[in-house]
């Protein structure tokens, strides 16, 4: 794309994604960009880092930044450090996304408003809508919000099936400045590969064992080589205990083989290449309280 200037119209700025956990903020995320750059699962506090993801139109181009759920119920020095991230990101950008779940606006959801700077550009978005039964009880719902601030606009969204999602993109444009753009057209992310595999081997362990292996399970690259069209990548996923270890590798090796054979997946598809992919599961204990291990994972 040929360097726009901020006279002909064109806008460009970051607009925060945030929301309490388990909403859909990835999958919106996703949904906004086209491609897979957030990881996604049932299971709440799935994204841990602040992603970015790059859409770029004809007029515009958004710098969405999904962060983690903030997380009010469970201390840890893993969640203070991500709840740092959600804080961060809203210190720092145009417009802010207010992830809530359709028909339902629970304390969670208003101490997120709460935490909101009061001058900012806020746009909500009632997501999951195209799962709502009765559409009426949207009403009270968006009464309820527009008293609860003053939102730019509140928006009833469907993040899986895209639905109004061209509506809250008009919104957002709106709100981001005249500039030319930041990134180049065909980026999507500032996110590298050897980032983007960690998190792709983390969605399929949270997808494929749910609640079997608790919140504290991580993943580290510990090699990432090119070699042509090919990535040769080997990984170790990290858990508290030992007996988390044995559910993961599951017997004979079963579970991890399916682990990496849908994370190796996602990755050709996304990377556009052949992945050769080597996980190893180990234990270290305490390693979500321990500040060293967290800085040294990039927490």
């Amino acid at each position: 794309m040929a360097e726009r200037s901020p006279g002909d119209g064109f806008r460009c700025g970051h607009v925060a994604i945030v929301g309490r956990p388990n909403v859909g903020k990835s999958t919106l995320l996703n949904r906004l960009v086209g491609e897979k750059v957030s990881i996604t699962s049932k299971k709440a506090q799935t994204t841990r880092h602040r992603i970015t993801g790059i859409l770029t139109t004809a007029d515009a181009q958004f710098v969405f930044v999904d962060t983690p759920g903030f997380q009010t119920l469970y201390r840890s020095r893993l969640n203070e450090r991500m709840n740092r991230s959600v804080m961060q990101s809203l210190a720092a950008v145009d417009a802010v996304v207010l992830v809530i779940e359709a028909g339902r606006t629970v304390a969670a959801d208003r101490a997120v408003a709460d935490l909101l700077p009061a001058n900012a550009g806020v746009v909500a978005a009632l997501n999951k809508v195209d799962a709502l039964a009765d559409k009426n009880s949207l009403l009270p719902q968006m009464a309820e919000l527009a008293a609860l601030r003053p939102f730019v606009a509140i928006v009833p969204v469907s993040a899986a099936s895209g639905l109004a999602v061209d509506r809250l993109l008009a919104e957002l444009r709106a709100l981001l400045p005249e500039s030319p753009p930041i990134y180049g057209a065909d980026e999507i992310t500032d996110r590298d590969e050897r980032f983007l595999a960690a998190e792709f081997i983390r969605e399929k362990i949270f997808r494929l064992l749910g609640e079997e292996v608790p919140y504290q399970t991580t993943v580290a690259v510990d090699e990432f080589v090119h070699e042509g069209d090919m990535r040769r990548i080997r990984a170790t996923v990290l858990v508290d205990r030992a007996n988390q270890r044995a559910i993961l590798v599951g017997a004979g090796g079963s579970k991890m083989k399916e682990i990496a054979s849908g994370a190796r997946a996602d990755m050709e598809r996304l990377f556009g290449g052949k992945v050769f992919l080597d996980v190893w599961v180990r234990v270290r204990k305490g390693w979500a309280d321990d500040e060293a291990s967290l800085t040294r994972l990039g927490y």
